[in-house]
């Protein structure tokens, strides 16, 4: 039998429908979007710019890590300083000054004639690049009501991942320098529409009482707060172990692993976020069909491991089939929506800006040591083996974290973090 549509529930719908299709809903979507393209446009056009730049062989790995490194630095950085500004000034101002910045930056990129200059403005990119999907996600979480609000963060994320996609295919028509001009390019036209954007009612509300706001000693003062904010942190490691490292560099995997023919870079990490794009959708959808955030991190925690074991010990040697197995690792990733919006709903106002922006940073700025531990422990292990021996970790940790993490998808975060 098929269920009765009343008109109340088409009202509802279209209710849902216009509340998510807000401008400050949609105008956040599209800011992740192009954070995202300029993220990860480095990621798809490593190995042609710094061949550009006169850098072969093995130096590709070693100069692509210090870039990537330059980059993750910028966003620690960054975290910090968007996520106090956040809340001491307000969301928007966040949206428009890190936009703004890492536009500004990007467009420097494709001017670039020497290492130590790229190496630089990766870095202030990173900076800019810090504040876009915190202040986003807050802002989205503090105006939507609670039960629609998973939906509204997982419109962000997707918008966000179809920019790293946009990135190869913009990568792949045009030279290296052009796409760094477009993202920036995309960034400045984006500040326009921000012009419209109305503040969160509730951190208007909050401002006007007198209470520290963005003050980072308060994440310390608490031993339950700290607690909860790194377990935030150890709980999105895994997902920028497989995209820091399993897809950034995917060539050098493929080149350990025997593949049949070399994997473009540019190639692994669009396939990648094809596939997480579909995670995101699921996971945001899950979620609210389950009303538990914890549950779907955890299921797609499992399949994160799975498909990592799949990509460095199964016996895969046609590069089709490797290639497919980056989209699934991709799909696994897909909880980074859910992670980002627990980071934001377990702490209060005065305080949601500076944790949803810099637990994500500093997951993303992970990289740095996640990295240097794979490059330790190569020489002993191999590519594969020390690859393995990271993620397992990173996975082990992040479970154990999400365990003592309080369920979030009911609460109301009309509330503050007293001192």
């Amino acid at each position: 039998m098929k269920p009765i549509t009343t008109p109340e529930s088409m009202t509802t719908n279209r209710t849902v429908i216009s509340q998510l299709l807000q401008l400050p809903v949609l105008v956040a979507a599209l800011g992740y979007l192009v954070d995202m393209y300029d993220l990860f446009l480095f990621s798809v056009v490593r190995v042609p710019s710094l061949k550009a730049l006169g850098v072969d062989g093995d130096r590709l790995l070693s100069e692509g890590i210090l870039l990537l490194n330059s980059q993750m630095a910028g966003l620690l950085i960054g975290g910090i300083f968007w996520g106090i500004l956040g809340d001491k000034r307000g969301r928007l101002s966040v949206l428009f000054g890190s936009i703004l910045l890492y536009s500004l930056a990007n467009i420097a990129n494709g001017f670039v004639t020497s290492l130590d200059q790229y190496a630089l403005l990766r870095f202030v990119a990173g900076i800019g690049l810090a504040g876009e999907l915190g202040a986003g996600i807050t802002l989205v979480t503090e105006i939507l009501p609670k039960e629609i609000r998973g939906y509204g963060t997982t419109l962000v994320a997707t918008m966000g991942v179809l920019g790293a996609i946009l990135a190869y295919f913009v990568a792949d028509l045009f030279d290296w320098r052009i796409s760094y001009y477009i993202g920036g390019g995309m960034g400045l036209l984006l500040l326009i529409l921000r012009v419209n954007v109305l503040e969160s009612g509730i951190f208007i509300k909050t401002k006007q009482r007198v209470l520290p706001r963005g003050n980072v000693v308060m994440l310390f003062s608490s031993p339950t707060r700290l607690a909860k904010y790194f377990q935030c942190i150890l709980v999105g490691l895994p997902i920028w172990f497989v995209v820091g490292i399993l897809i950034t560099f995917s060539p050098e995997f493929g080149k350990a692993l025997g593949l049949s023919e070399p994997v473009v870079a540019g190639k692994a990490v669009m396939l990648s976020f094809s596939g997480q794009v579909l995670g995101d959708l699921v996971s945001g959808f899950l979620s609210q069909y389950t009303q538990s955030r914890k549950k779907v991190i955890r299921l797609f925690m499992l399949l994160s491991l799975a498909f990592m074991l799949v990509y460095l010990l199964a016996p895969v040697r046609d590069t089709t089939l490797f290639y497919a197995v980056c989209v699934c690792l991709g799909f696994a990733n897909g909880y980074w929506t859910l992670f980002v919006t627990i980071a934001a709903e377990l702490f209060g106002t005065n305080l949601r800006a500076t944790v949803a922006t810099t637990v994500p940073n500093f997951v993303r700025g992970a990289t740095i040591p996640l990295s240097a531990l794979f490059i330790q422990l190569k020489p002993a292990l191999g590519t594969v083996y020390s690859a393995l021996t990271v993620g397992l970790l990173t996975l082990a940790v992040a479970l154990v974290a999400l365990t003592y993490l309080a369920e979030t998808f009911t609460k109301d975060l009309d509330y503050v973090e007293e001192v």
